[in-house]
């Protein structure tokens, strides 16, 4: 049976590439691991943001197409994003959002811990929840916000469905989850030992209309999986039940498998390996445009097609730290 180890990083959408560089550096602190195009449409940017390393756990990354219009949240969507920070952190980072205008709401208590709301600029939903224990990942601790309030990597993620049943049964019957706790109409999954960055909470909408996915809402929700061998043994077992999986697809930073859950939602299951630093040094990680070496010929039309990005300086870590 397939057994993820949890999530490996999750892909949204947004218009302004300019404007979600600066929201996710300088207001969520976190370090931009990588500056690349979608492969499969390589006139926008793909755009990663981390930890210090680009671990995986602490990893979203969006398709920045400028102009898009906003989508809708609603069923058959992964709705909300949450992030994992330190028990005491909500206050600092209340403060930190509202200070930029940002609109907060919370905290409020969510199963294992209190939780944070607001929106990018784009309207993506996401959360801070802060709780015991570790999360997926140490801080970007060069970052703009201070180590001890940092965001630690993903908490969980948040599938809103029409119907649950048939999402529940992929979760914790094809992919090996573990029923863990359930609360209003909330029903909570973990992978493996569970824990901050091995969460899908399932929320029950039967009278809410379908999602639109567009800017501001979440492409994919990508699963750990340890090695490409044990990818592909997975794989078998999954068309086995019945999915309708890709072929082993090169990311260049990962190898990956696609299928979509019963409720509408696209699943990725993406390796560990090879990691961000195989085209580009740790400390220099994002700072550059990188292209895997079937788009590298490409690279002076790529280029001129795409807008201008600055990128704030405080991305860069002193060398000597």
């Amino acid at each position: 049976m397939a057994h993820p180890h949890g999530i490996h990083h999750i892909t949204a959408i947004a218009s302004d590439p300019q404007q979600n560089v600066e929201f996710y550096l300088r207001t969520m602190g976190l370090r931009l691991v990588k500056t690349t195009v979608n492969f499969d449409a390589p006139d926008t940017y793909h755009l990663y943001y981390g930890n210090r390393s680009g671990d995986p756990g602490t990893i979203i990354t969006f398709f920045p197409w400028p102009g898009t219009p906003r989508g809708r949240q609603g069923t058959g969507q992964a709705t909300t994003i949450a992030f994992s920070v330190p028990e005491g952190s909500l206050g600092w980072w209340a403060e930190h959002l509202r200070g930029q205008g940002i609109a907060v709401d919370g905290p409020r208590f969510r199963l294992d811990g209190e939780a944070l709301s607001f929106r990018d600029p784009d309207g993506l939903i996401l959360e801070l929840i802060a709780h015991e224990g570790p999360g997926a990942g140490p801080p970007w601790e060069e970052g703009p916000v201070p180590e001890q309030h940092g965001i630690r990597g993903f908490h969980s993620v948040t599938f809103t469905e029409a119907d649950s049943d048939p999402t529940e049964e992929t979760f914790g019957t094809h992919l090996g989850f573990t029923r863990r706790d359930e609360g209003d109409d909330r029903v909570r999954y973990e992978a493996g030992a569970g824990g901050a960055g091995t969460i899908v909470d399932i929320l029950r909408r039967p009278g809410d209309p379908r999602g639109l996915v567009a800017a501001g809402t979440v492409h994919h929700v990508a699963w750990r999986a340890p090695d490409e061998d044990t990818e592909a043994g997975w794989r078998d077992e999954l068309v086995g039940t019945g999915y309708g999986v890709t072929e082993i697809i090169d990311r260049q930073y990962f190898k990956s498998i696609y299928f979509r859950e019963p409720g509408g939602v696209l699943l990725e299951i993406a390796t560990d390996p090879p990691g961000f630093t195989r085209d580009e040094p740790l400390l220099e990680l994002g700072r550059e445009l990188k292209l895997p070496p079937w788009l590298e010929p490409n690279r002076e039309q790529i280029s001129a097609a795409l807008p201008e990005l600055k990128i704030p300086t405080i991305n860069w870590p002193d060398a000597s730290g």
